[in-house]
C-alpha cells in the first residue's frame, strides 16, 4: 500500500492519499515510512508546523539513509515554506505606513510547567538551538528581544503569541508621545497631591491629581559611571568607566493625562513642600541625613498612598538585556538628565520601560496593533 501512496502523491492526488494513509497508520502507526508520508500530506496541508515536527523526529531516529535525506529534504521545504510566508506577511504589514515606524519587540517570563513547551516554541519560530532559546526566553520580568520597523516587529510578535510564547510590540511613536513633568517636590498630599514640576520644555509649574488617578508606579536605578585612571598590566595607566553610584528614579502614571511624574532623587528637593526628612529620634539632636535615606523616606510615603496602584521595580534585568540595543535606544527621549561625562543606554532604557508599562496598563483591554496581546 506504501507504494499505492507515493503514487498518490506523484501525480498530486492527495484525497486518495490521505485515504490511503488513514488506513496505514491504524494499521502501522509506528511505521516511518508511513510517519514521513503523513508528513508529506500535513506539509501539501498546509499544516507546516505539525509536519516540520514529525521530519525532525524521523531525522533524530533514522537508520535508513533513504528515509533521512527524504526527511532532510522535507525540513528544507517546509524551512522554505516558512520564510516566504513570513516574508509575505512582513510585506503586507509594512505596506500600511503606519507600520513602517520604529518599534521594539519585548518577551514577557515563563515559568512552571509551560517554560518547556514555550522554549520550544520560541526556537522553532526563532530558529534557535533549545539552549540558546533556554538563555533567552526570561524567567522573570521582561527581555527586549528585538528592534525594527513595527510591521516586522508585529508578525513575530503575533507568531510567538500564537504559539503560546508570551511577548508584545510598541511603537517609538507612542513611547513618544507621553508626556514626562520632572518633580521638583511634593507640594501638599491631601486632599489631593500637588506636585512642582517641570515639563518638557524646563518651564516650572504645578499639576494636582487625586492619588486613585495613578495606575502603576515604576521604581528603576541607573549608573553613574565616572572616568577613573588605574594601574594595569607592568603598572601602566589605564583610564576607563567604572560605576561609582546610582541614580533613583520613580515614574507615577496618571494614564487620564496621559503624562508621567517622574521623581529623581539627585533632584528632588527634599527641604521643600510636603516634609520628607524625618525629625531626629532625640530632641535638640541633629541628626545627618543622606540623599539615600530621604529617598527611601519618601518611597514610604507614596506607597502608603499607592497601596492600589501596581508596582513594578524589576527594571534592571530589562536593562541588562538592552545593552545589546544601545543604538536604536538613542531614538528615545528619554527626560533623564544623570550627572555623567556621557550618555548612557540606561537612561532610554529606563524610559522604555516605564512607558511600555505605561502602554500596557492604559490598553489592558485595547486589541490594537500598537501594542500586542499577551500570548
Amino acid at each position: 500500500m506504501l507504494d499505492e501512496v507515493a503514487a498518490a502523491f506523484d501525480r498530486q492526488d492527495y484525497p486518495t492519499a490521505s485515504r490511503l494513509l488513514k488506513e496505514l497508520l491504524k494499521q502501522s502507526p509506528e511505521n516511518p515510512w508511513v510517519q514521513l508520508y503523513a508528513a508529506r500530506l500535513q506539509e501539501v496541508s498546509g499544516k507546516l508546523d505539525p509536519a516540520e515536527e514529525i521530519y525532525r523526529q524521523l531525522l533524530r531516529n533514522a537508520t535508513n539513509p533513504k528515509l533521512a535525506a527524504q526527511a532532510r529534504q522535507g525540513i528544507q521545504r517546509v524551512e522554505s515554506s516558512q520564510r516566504e510566508l513570513r516574508r509575505q506577511a512582513i510585506e503586507q504589514a509594512t505596506a500600511d505606513p503606519g507600520n513602517s515606524e520604529p518599534g521594539f519587540l519585548v518577551l514577557e517570563s515563563v515559568t512552571g510547567e509551560n517554560r518547556a513547551i514555550a522554549i520550544q516554541n520560541f526556537s522553532r519560530i526563532m530558529k534557535l538551538d533549545a539552549y540558546t532559546g533556554r538563555l533567552l526566553l526570561p524567567n522573570r520580568g521582561w527581555r527586549l528581544y528585538r528592534t525594527g520597523t513595527l510591521g516586522e516587529l508585529q508578525v513575530y510578535g503575533q507568531m510567538l503569541c500564537d504559539a503560546g510564547v508570551p511577548a508584545f510590540w510598541a511603537s517609538l511613536a507612542q513611547l513618544q508621545k507621553l508626556q514626562v513633568f520632572r518633580v521638583s517636590h511634593l507640594k501638599s498630599l491631601v486632599p489631593k497631591a500637588t506636585v512642582v514640576c517641570r515639563n518638557e520644555r524646563d518651564q516650572l509649574g504645578s499639576l494636582t491629581f487625586d492619588w486613585s488617578e495613578v495606575s502603576h508606579w515604576v521604581e528603576g536605578m541607573v549608573p553613574v559611571f565616572e572616568r577613573v585612571v588605574t594601574l594595569g598590566y607592568r603598572d601602566r595607566l589605564e583610564r576607563r568607566e567604572e560605576t561609582q553610584d546610582y541614580d533613583h528614579l520613580c515614574d507615577l502614571h496618571l494614564p487620564g493625562r496621559q503624562c508621567i511624574l517622574r521623581l529623581h532623587d539627585s533632584h528632588y528637593a527634599f527641604h521643600s513642600g510636603v516634609p520628607v526628612v524625618p525629625p531626629p529620634a532625640t530632641p535638640g539632636k541633629v541628626e545627618r541625613s543622606t540623599n539615600r535615606t530621604n529617598w527611601n523616606h519618601l518611597m514610604e510615603l507614596l506607597q502608603r498612598q499607592l497601596s492600589h496602584a501596581a508596582h513594578w521595580s524589576d527594571f534592571t534585568p530589562f536593562a541588562e538585556t538592552a545593552a545589546d540595543f544601545a543604538i536604536p535606544l538613542r531614538q528615545i527621549t528619554h527626560h533623564i538628565h544623570v550627572f555623567r561625562q556621557s550618555d548612557s543606554y540606561w537612561d532610554a532604557a529606563f524610559q522604555l520601560y516605564s512607558g511600555l508599562i505605561f502602554l500596557r496598563g492604559s490598553r489592558a483591554d485595547d486589541r490594537s496593533p500598537v501594542i500586542g496581546d499577551r500570548g
